[in-house]
């Protein structure tokens, strides 16, 4: 069976599962790995609109534009285009730039699988997307209000169903904000919520807030904890609004967070001009992990245009330096943001498999998902090798697998055996 021949099988057990439709040529036009040559030639287009929120780890996209990486490549009208929030960011990727949205952005690992099966797009078309780098590794937070600094919570918190009960005593029930629903920041607060025992769905409102707007909401009381990107938890410290629960890596070590993605249509039209972004991309992310350069990067990332936030906000923990806000500070290099180190940049197609199993657990995707043929349609690893060997860099991990994961509760992950992972939780909202 020819290359071809498999992806249009796989697109087809996705297409039954998922009711994903996917135009723009056929299967072979978009998803052909012909695009990924060596040595891109002369990009088709120089300039396209990439979106990115005020966050540290949009540092990737960031550090290419001002140090001069996407003009190296010829790409020399890339123009960054500041989002409100990431559903700003879903709106204008469902437009597309030449209906004067975006083309690709700094995105929430899930949204490309979201967005691909017409989940969360307000058409409920599919919008085809294409995973092209992870931009980083851990560097979140679940931070609490200084209501519950008495309670201590922590990665473990045999205290927190007895806390949240508390609470929904006084008849104003326990709220935990996250970024986006399916996204990142809400799967880290569902998975350690059910870890420590409560019911994300029953016991806990769930509301969305945009990571720049975090720290205000907390002042005002609309949230008890919240779940977001650097540096808004270390503003939160510095305000003294409230403390680190715990940073992400501590529930899953080197955990994957933010993506570069695509749309497909655009990937298509453009395989030079992609290839010469994503070596951009890169060649910025190598940059932001040199720890000669993080004071420059904290520095560029403060400016209003990007972040908007002090260097103060900024460099600890960039620095791995972690003010917990309820008295302990700790330096813990291993578990600070990675773009580049421990294979950061890498798209595993493990850690999607386990995002989409996460997006089925609380009912975002349909239980009957071909998990499989949606991560082999959305993840272009192959596109991120070709751009590592034209680099310079290798060829990337022998696989596409990291291998079996393991959370801070014990729980494990096979990506090889997703539905015997999902059958292991005791607490799930399948759809």
């Amino acid at each position: 069976m020819t290359s071809v021949s498999r992806r249009q099988a796989l697109l087809t057990g996705l297409a039954a599962a998922t009711g994903v439709v996917v135009q723009f040529g056929g299967v072979a036009g978009l998803l052909s790995a012909g695009a990924a040559q060596a040595a891109p030639g002369k990009p088709e287009t120089t300039s396209v609109e990439l979106g990115f929120i005020a966050l540290t780890d949009a540092a990737p996209l960031i550090i290419a534009k001002e140090k001069g990486f996407f003009d190296k490549q010829g790409m020399t009208g890339v123009e960054l285009k500041k989002q409100t929030s990431w559903a700003v960011t879903r709106d204008n990727l469902e437009l597309g730039g030449a209906r004067g949205g975006i083309d690709g952005a700094h995105i929430l690992s899930p949204m490309p699988y979201l967005l691909t099966t017409g989940a969360i797009s307000k058409s409920r078309q599919p919008v085809p997307m294409f995973i092209l780098a992870r931009l980083n590794t851990n560097g979140q937070g679940i931070s609490a209000s200084n209501e519950f600094l008495k309670d201590n919570f922590k990665v473990s918190s045999p205290n927190l169903p007895k806390a949240i009960a508390r609470k929904n005593a006084t008849g104003d029930k326990f709220k935990a904000a996250v970024t986006f629903p399916g996204g990142t920041h809400d799967l880290w607060t569902r998975y350690w919520l059910a870890a420590n025992g409560v019911d994300p769905n029953k016991q806990v409102d769930i509301v969305v807030i945009p990571p720049p707007q975090m720290v205000a909401n907390m002042k005002s009381g609309t949230m008890d904890i919240f779940c977001v990107g650097e540096p808004w938890n270390e503003r939160l410290v510095n305000k003294k609004l409230g403390y680190s629960v715990l940073i992400t890596g501590q529930l899953w070590k080197n955990h994957p967070e933010k993506a570069f993605a695509m749309r497909a249509d655009w990937v298509k039209k453009h395989p030079n001009a992609t290839l010469r972004l994503l070596m951009a991309v890169q060649q910025a992310q190598k940059w932001a992990d040199n720890p000669a350069n993080t004071n420059e990067l904290a520095k560029i990332l403060a400016e209003d245009k990007y972040v908007k936030a002090s260097v103060d906000d900024l460099l600890p923990r960039l620095q791995g330096k972690i003010d917990f806000g309820n008295g302990k500070t700790e330096n813990l290099p291993n578990l600070k943001m990675k773009f580049w180190a421990d294979n950061a940049s890498f798209p595993y197609k493990s850690h999607d498999t386990w995002f989409v199993t996460e997006d089925i657990r609380w009912g975002y995707l349909p239980k009957g998902t071909n998990i499989k043929a949606l991560v082999d349609q959305v993840n272009r690893s192959d596109l991120w090798r070709a751009a590592a060997k034209a680099n310079g860099y290798g060829n990337g991990p022998a696989g596409d697998s990291r291998g079996v994961e393991v959370f801070f509760d014990g729980t494990r992950f096979d990506a090889s055996k997703p539905q015997a992972y999902l059958n292991s939780l005791k607490i799930k909202n399948l759809k």
